[in-house]
């Protein structure tokens, strides 16, 4: 008998161009707001940096969705796995790392050509900027199919498997806080997979039970809401409470997002989940059936170029950068001035990845497959490297109207 066909997750898919406006926007603050504004700013990226978390929790939830079957003793199946892996991410990284290194280089000042290499080692090696986040995602790649072996094995006890891992990200939390964990490990924290346990196990739990998930949320919503804000509230205030010396109770304020450890501030961690809940019922909300359809087509166009402006915004901040945009600063409200750098990023960013999507380089610049120079709907072409739906056989939920198309797509 012919297994049924799978559907995409709509609802999930709606959440990147969510995700990937908070990445910009935590990049924008970064580069743009003044030195006298670091409490206000650094108050924001607090909260912003769930994008990363989100980034990291769409992806396990797309890859367990579409992967829950895969199986050790299938070789084959392994290989064709980690061939896509590479296809979708390790490519992009590649290409992407070739080109921030020549686009840095006259800013650069190599003493030479084996200074230059040993740069262009080191920046593949860590991450150029944002690209640190498809160095986490391919380690978890790389230990994906033992994983799902587990969870699998233990899909009877979700409740006990999300409770260990919580416990184990707050363990890893308070030991990067204290300088308790190994060095290697304390010094690349963000580079380190472990770092965000909760939100790649967590994906993958709920692409595992995403029926009752989905239920739950959705009957939930009005209490996910309330208490995400009050979440984002008690987070903030302990920041304020670090930053004036009161108390350095779940994290230290400021000075963890002055070395880089606010994503991993255990008092921010209610509010990160309580924030992907959220951003899971603005997916439900944006593909309800009945939509009209210039939402269907803004949607669908966010969730196309997602990956895209993810890979390419730091060309166009750097730009901003170069021709002197934080001097602005002085005339407008640096809130206003990073909200307007965001439409820039945005408003250069989408046409230059729907340019990449029709050329020979799509699969490598933008991690799907070409797009024909006459395509004009906004349905997404499925992505490079990936199975036919037909082909997953298994079915588990799908947001009612949703095309029978892949569930896998693209790193977050």
């Amino acid at each position: 008998m012919t297994a049924p066909v799978r559907r995409r997750l709509d609802q999930i898919d709606a959440m990147r161009p969510i995700k990937q406006a908070g990445v910009v926007s935590t990049h924008a603050l970064m580069y743009f707001a003044p030195a006298v504004a670091t409490l206000g700013s650094g108050a924001a990226q607090l909260l912003l940096h769930v994008s990363r978390e989100g980034f990291f929790f769409i992806s396990a939830c797309m890859l367990a969705y579409a992967y829950a079957d895969l199986r050790l003793a299938d070789l084959a199946g392994l290989r064709r796995y980690y061939w896509r892996r590479f296809l979708a991410v390790g490519v992009p990284y590649l290409c992407w790392t070739l080109i921030y290194f020549l686009f840095m280089l006259p800013t650069a000042h190599y003493s030479g050509l084996a200074s230059a290499l040993r740069g262009l080692a080191l920046m593949a090696a860590t991450g150029y900027f944002q690209l640190y986040f498809l160095l986490v995602i391919m380690q978890f790649y790389l230990v994906f199919p033992l994983l799902i072996i587990v969870l699998r094995r233990t899909r009877g006890h979700p409740g006990l498997v999300l409770a260990a891992t919580l416990i184990a990200q707050l363990a890893i939390s308070i030991a990067t806080q204290s300088h308790s964990l190994p060095r290697l490990m304390q010094d690349q924290n963000q580079l380190d997979a472990l770092s965000y346990l909760l939100y790649l196990i967590g994906g993958c739990i709920v692409a595992l039970h995403l029926e009752q998930v989905d239920a739950w949320v959705r009957g939930h919503a009005r209490l996910i809401v309330m208490l995400t804000v009050v979440a984002a509230f008690a987070a903030e205030g302990l920041y304020f409470l670090g930053q004036y010396g009161v108390t350095s109770a779940l994290g230290s304020g400021y000075r963890a997002l002055a070395v880089g450890y606010s994503a991993f501030l255990p008092s921010v961690i209610p509010f990160n989940v309580g924030a992907i809940a959220c951003g899971y019922l603005a997916g439900v909300v944006l593909v309800r059936p009945g939509r009209s359809r210039a939402t269907k087509a803004a949607v669908q166009a966010g969730v196309d170029d997602t990956y895209g402006i993810y890979l390419s915004h730091m060309l166009v901040l750097t730009m901003l950068t170069w021709l002197g945009w934080k001097d602005l600063n002085s005339v407008l409200p640096w809130p206003l001035l990073c909200l307007l750098t965001v439409g820039i990023v945005i408003a250069c960013c989408v046409p230059l990845t729907a340019l990449l999507a029709r050329t020979p380089l799509a699969t490598p610049l933008t991690g799907r497959r070409r797009v024909p120079w006459h395509k004009t709907s906004s349905r997404r072409p499925e992505p490079a490297g990936f199975p036919a739906a037909a082909s997953q056989g298994r079915t588990l939920i799908a947001t009612p109207g949703s095309a029978a198309v892949p569930a896998e797509t693209a790193a977050g």
